[in-house]
């Protein structure tokens, strides 16, 4: 499995993952207990039909809002979103293409954008300001909390944060206590 430009072992994901979810189901595992992360049409529709939910990896709320037209109601929806506690754009754009530099070269990330509707020019490396804004919030914790909640106007049910750009765990943390507030949750300890 893996990705076609990185294994020699390549095996086209559908088909690696509809022989997991068989072996699943010869082990009885109910599909309320599986979550598949699905990113295009195809496995969207597999997570839709064989599992209890979607967890898209490195999206937009547009592409929250055309899963769950996809999948309906009754699936599960947890987009991931990175953010960069950050008000200075180019920090948050310069930390933001560290992360998305790996999946600018792999097929499968760089199709999905396509998709959206950006362009060739915004999916090369090292991707345009327009494609690192939409895939990472920055900004004051009340923008930040805006730009996720986007992701919940569009159906999601849930929304998987993933900070970027703390060196450590207490920057980590401190960035976690810094959103919970205006995205009305309970800070971490």
């Amino acid at each position: 499995m893996g990705h076609r430009e990185h294994t020699e072992e390549y095996v086209k994901p559908y088909d690696a993952l509809v022989s997991y979810l068989d072996a699943l189901d010869a082990a009885m595992v109910p599909t309320s207990r599986r979550v598949l992360a699905a990113l295009g049409p195809r496995v969207l529709a597999l997570a839709a039909q064989r599992s209890a939910g979607a967890h898209p990896y490195l999206t937009t709320p547009e592409h929250t809002a055309k899963a769950r037209e996809q999948l309906g109601n009754s699936v599960f929806l947890a987009p991931e979103h990175k953010v960069v506690l950050t008000t200075d754009a180019n920090e948050a754009r310069a930390v933001g293409r560290q992360t998305a530099d790996r999946y600018l070269g792999l097929s499968n990330y760089v199709n999905n954008w396509l998709r959206l509707g950006f362009t060739q020019d915004d999916v090369r490396k090292p991707g345009s300001d327009k494609l690192i804004d939409a895939v990472v919030a920055y900004g004051t914790p009340e923008a930040i909390a805006r730009r996720l909640g986007e992701h919940r106007d569009a159906g999601a049910d849930h929304v998987a944060v993933q900070v970027l750009g703390a060196p450590n765990d207490e920057a980590l943390l401190s960035a976690l206590r810094g959103l919970a507030g205006p995205l009305g949750l309970t800070a971490p300890n």
